[in-house]
């Protein structure tokens, strides 16, 4: 059963307004399902945008921040828990500690950083949580291409580009929450 889901996204919003609109429909659709948010405590960007929305419909959101971040990630008010840590590596680890699933939204190399660790640890059999790419428009696209690439290459397993499963909206990860049990309540 899914009670918490790590966000990855990015510390900007993006040129596309939908990019916003995605992020706090996420958060929304925590709260409406009572899954706690775990993400990076910052309150910039779709992170921020995120967050907030979950706070504002009643749900339940905890922030992981490194403390070299406080002043440029700026750690978010009003959350129900927010660690400092030391370091990145901190960050990633508890974050994992904290969640049942994963799902990135776009951003950039810190996102695909949390990413790849992930993907990493899911294929090494560290975790075996899944992990969503949520973007439209084909955002992760490029990244899916990328790991069939190294499949095809031989330089990882065929299976590496099924690690993280594409959804295409809000209303697709709905449907992975219900499959996976994913009602907190």
């Amino acid at each position: 059963m899914i009670r918490s889901l790590l966000l990855f996204c990015g510390s900007r919003t993006g040129h596309d307004p939908a990019h916003a609109e995605l992020a706090a429909g996420l958060g929304q659709l925590c709260a409406a399902r009572g899954i706690t948010l775990v993400y990076g405590g910052g309150r910039v960007g779709l992170m921020g945008v995120a967050a907030r929305a979950c706070k504002a419909d009643g749900g339940r959101v905890i922030g992981i921040i490194p403390r070299l971040l406080m002043t440029t990630e700026v750690a978010q008010d009003g959350l129900d828990e927010l660690h400092v840590v030391e370091t990145l590596h901190e960050r990633k680890a508890l974050m994992h500690r904290l969640s049942d699933a994963i799902i990135a939204l776009p951003g950039s190399i810190g996102t695909l950083d949390e990413l790849f660790e992930s993907l990493t640890w899911r294929e090494l059999g560290i975790h075996d949580k899944p992990i969503w790419l949520l973007g439209g428009q084909g955002y992760w696209q490029p990244l899916a291409d990328l790991l069939a690439h190294i499949g095809a290459a031989g330089f990882g397993p065929p299976h590496l580009d099924s690690l993280a499963e594409p959804l295409d909206n809000l209303a697709a990860l709905s449907e992975k929450l219900m499959e996976t049990g994913g009602s907190g309540h």
